[in-house]
């Protein structure tokens, strides 16, 4: 027969009455069990995600090479423009950080134009693999600039002392993998990307929030 948890202190009680001193209320019980679910869902102070977005995303990011042939003229019938009324473009910049690309670098060979992703020279620089601890040590010894969404942290205040976020997202880029390749890093982040080209903040958020 199973027995809930107020049944079992119940008959320790009436087996022991002098641990009623002991052990603590039920009311009690419930508070550390209301805290420690409320501490497991907000494991991650929102400013501490900011601090990686910073830098891992970038001002800078190559999206389309085939944008680059529109004359941007808006032609009714041009086949570069996008369903919402925009234009396909080859490439975005920002004055803040604000994507993270999914790719490790892409050439545009027809523009001249080339991109190597931040995340892949830094985190890979001494090969194309990396287990977490290496992984947090060069995420967490990456510049930080201040990206366009979430809370605001000023440059001067985006040293990392707290490295649970930086390790919470090597175990979603990695998995159960004991080492995160640069492939699978860039897979990984096309994934969560939902079909973009780079992660923006509200993206980024989310893998910490699912």
């Amino acid at each position: 027969m199973a027995f809930s948890l107020r049944s079992f202190i119940y008959l320790i009680l009436i087996a022991n009455p002098a641990l009623a001193f002991v052990l603590p209320s039920l009311h009690s019980v419930n508070k550390i069990r209301l805290f420690q679910t409320t501490e497991t869902a907000t494991a991650h102070e929102p400013k501490e995600i900011v601090k990686l977005f910073g830098r891992l995303a970038e001002k800078y990011i190559m999206l389309d090479d085939s944008g680059g042939m529109c004359c941007y003229s808006a032609c009714s019938d041009c086949e570069f423009r996008l369903p919402g009324g925009g234009y396909r473009m080859a490439d975005q910049s920002a004055s803040r950080p604000k994507w993270i690309p999914v790719y490790e670098e892409r050439k545009f060979e027809s523009m001249g134009k080339e991109h190597l992703s931040k995340w892949s020279s830094i985190i890979f620089s001494d090969g194309p693999a990396v287990d977490k601890e290496v992984f947090i040590d060069k995420v967490v010894n990456m510049d930080f600039l201040t990206p366009l969404g979430g809370p605001f942290v000023s440059k001067s205040s985006g040293s990392i002392d707290d490295i649970s976020a930086a390790a919470s997202l090597f175990d979603v880029l990695a998995g159960d993998k004991e080492k995160l390749t640069k492939h699978r890093m860039s897979t990984q982040l096309k994934n969560l990307s939902e079909g973009e080209q780079g992660l923006t903040w509200p993206s980024f958020e989310k893998v910490f929030n699912s």
